[in-house]
């Protein structure tokens, strides 16, 4: 007989899966985001813009933009052999914001992208997920010819409280969107274990 040796195989670990939301404004990056860190082929439900819809998109500042997600994007990104992020880019115009409350529905924390050249398009996200209770961070995203700006200015315009996690990134890259999600993810626990301690007396 052998001695110190388990005669048991080691059991494959079962991975934890997580629901983050990716929002934003039309336009802000959303689906590059989800496209840029998926290690599956994203599904994506982009539909050409119309002249139909030209009187209820603004197009401002996104003028060369051509198609609009009307569902969501989804994808998936295993950050460890034991955690899974499924993603969800909700679509950014108002007209489809009545998918939200369904995309939302079991979701651990939320990425708000946004664009210093347009940052009033934030506002909606920020108070849904404020609302709703979502732990959410803001990803400010890069743009060639946008202005940069210190944290404090952006954190200020969008009257983020300083427990709210607020960083640049590239949507197109990688590892600085895996830096945003990773973000999320230890908010929302943080802030989960904070709302599971005892009240102090």
């Amino acid at each position: 007989m052998v001695f110190g040796r388990s005669s048991r195989r080691e059991t494959p670990v079962e991975p934890v899966t997580l629901k983050i939301l990716v929002a934003g404004g039309f336009g802000v990056g959303k689906t590059t985001l989800v496209g840029a860190v998926s290690e599956i082929k994203p599904l994506r439900t982009e539909e050409t813009l119309s002249e139909a819809g030209r009187p209820v998109d603004d197009l401002d500042g996104v003028e060369s933009k051509s198609t609009t997600t009307v569902a969501m994007d989804f994808g998936r990104i295993t950050l460890r052999e034991d955690l899974v992020l499924y993603l969800f880019g909700t679509p950014g115009q108002d007209r489809f914001w009545f998918l939200w409350d369904e995309l939302a529905q079991g979701a651990l924390g939320a990425v708000v992208l946004a664009d210093t050249r347009r940052l009033e398009d934030s506002f909606a996200a920020i108070d849904y997920f404020e609302r709703r209770g979502i732990p959410f961070t803001v990803g400010v995203n890069r743009f060639e010819g946008a202005d940069e700006y210190p944290e404090e200015t952006v954190r200020a315009a969008l009257d983020l409280g300083p427990e709210v996690p607020l960083m640049t990134c590239d949507a197109r890259e990688r590892e600085s969107v895996k830096s945003v999600l990773v973000a999320v993810v230890e908010h929302a626990l943080v802030r989960s274990t904070r709302e599971r301690e005892p009240a102090a007396t």
